[in-house]
């Protein structure tokens, strides 16, 4: 019932304009969100390599609708990877890319043009980008785009999303030697013919399509907040004989920081997924609707007196 109402907020023009004006609540929309520009993208990304962290970045967006929309995207990446160059701020970070905020819903040709061209200029910077993984009526396409993009551009990645009941074939076919795949649980609202309901099946899925992909070839990143994985990961690490510089862990940026840190101290390679752009609302309404944790940090945070 909460995560209804938190996902019917995401909708409401007038709990955004709150949420983001008001000042106790700023501090946490940056705990979530790096900022709106390209100058807060940057300055997150430096904070988090100086601390020994690789960073994705994710210039938010939502319902592209036409070929100006896309295109203004694809522009925005080009000269988020031009900055990150300037700054030496690669291969530290990379860039995680949305098909959908490129066109694919209308035009995917147009799509895929936009994504060749980002992927170019980020081997130009030094760096590589990976393609998220929306609901399921966009696998076939997503994977599709992947496999053509990876001719040009190997180190590519790819992200799989456990609670799919097609994931585990798809984490045979993708681990195969120098694919980079992300492992995520899901986000989406699927319908049961494609995807386990309950949490223990999807942790279960999580498990064997990890367990595929620590036994192929390719470069595992284990994209999970969950302490019980984190340490499945580190123990398949262990029995498939994978060094630390052989698979990554990822996390969102602001959830579970300590962690990351701990990670890193131990010598295991940490990700952090950082979004930033005016289409921040939405993003940060759906991670507070996912983990009951924080809703409980944004409603202290609201009831707090500053």
């Amino acid at each position: 019932m909460l995560r209804s109402v938190i996902l019917a907020a995401s909708r409401s023009a007038q709990v955004e304009k709150f949420v983001g004006s008001a000042p106790v609540s700023r501090d946490v929309v940056r705990r979530f969100v790096a900022g709106r520009t390209t100058e807060d993208a940057l300055r997150v990304t430096r904070e988090l390599a100086d601390q020994g962290l690789g960073i994705t970045l994710d210039h938010l967006g939502e319902d592209t609708l036409n070929a100006d929309q896309a295109n203004a995207t694809r522009e925005e990446y080009l000269s988020l990877l031009a900055a990150l160059k300037a700054e030496g701020l690669t291969p530290a970070a990379e860039v995680s890319l949305k098909l959908s905020a490129l066109g694919q819903a209308f035009d995917e040709d147009l799509a895929e043009a936009n994504a060749r061209t980002i992927c170019a200029a980020a081997a130009d910077a030094g760096t590589t980008v990976t393609l998220d993984m929306e609901d399921h009526t966009t696998t076939d396409s997503t994977l599709a785009i992947l496999a053509r993009l990876r001719k040009d551009y190997p180190s590519t990645g790819a992200v799989l999303q456990a609670y799919l009941r097609r994931t585990e074939q798809d984490c045979r076919e993708l681990a195969t030697a120098g694919s980079r795949v992300r492992l995520c649980k899901g986000a989406y609202k699927e319908p049961e013919h494609v995807a386990y309901q309950a949490p223990l099946e999807v942790d279960k899925s999580y498990v064997r399509c990890m367990n595929v992909l620590m036994a192929g070839q390719g470069h595992p990143m284990l994209a999970t907040h969950d302490p019980r994985l984190v340490a499945i990961g580190q123990d398949r690490a262990h029995w498939f004989d994978r060094s630390p510089a052989e698979f990554e862990f990822q996390m969102l940026y602001g959830i579970r920081p300590e962690e990351q840190r701990r990670l890193v101290a131990e010598g295991f390679g940490v990700r952090v997924y950082v979004p930033y752009g005016e289409q921040w609302y939405g993003y940060l309404m759906r991670r507070l609707a996912e983990r009951p944790a924080n809703l409980m940090f944004f409603a202290r945070a609201l009831s707090s007196k500053k």
